[in-house]
């Protein structure tokens, strides 16, 4: 039995909710990078980075490539990048909507002293 099409996006928006995951995606837009700049970029243990990298390689939204005894990753697809521009966008559009509100409220809290 196939999986509906909205529970594939659920699943695939949660393998993305992680922050460290989130990063790699950011740092690898610009250029495919060692493992070793990606540690030093996100500052996290190195098995962790590990975990997360894996979970993007199987879900095949990096992929990787062994120069020598370094391991390269890059973003799989375009896509993944137009992705995080679209929420950079959106997220951009939210939290201008609540500064516009906190500077209602403010104003309304001047006016009312």
């Amino acid at each position: 039995m196939s999986v509906p099409l909205y529970q594939a996006k659920a699943e695939f928006f949660r393998m993305l909710g992680h922050p460290v995951r989130i990063r790699v995606l950011e740092l690898l837009q610009d250029r495919p990078l060692p493992v070793r700049d990606l540690l030093a970029a996100i500052e996290v243990e190195p098995s962790s980075l590990s975990q997360q990298l894996a979970v993007l390689r199987r879900s095949g939204i990096v992929t990787s490539t062994r120069e020598g005894s370094t391991v390269v990753y890059e973003l799989a697809s375009g896509d993944v990048a137009d992705l995080l521009g679209a929420a950079r966008r959106i997220l951009t559009e939210m939290l201008a909507g609540r500064n516009e509100l906190l500077a209602e409220l403010r104003e309304a809290e001047v006016t009312a002293r």
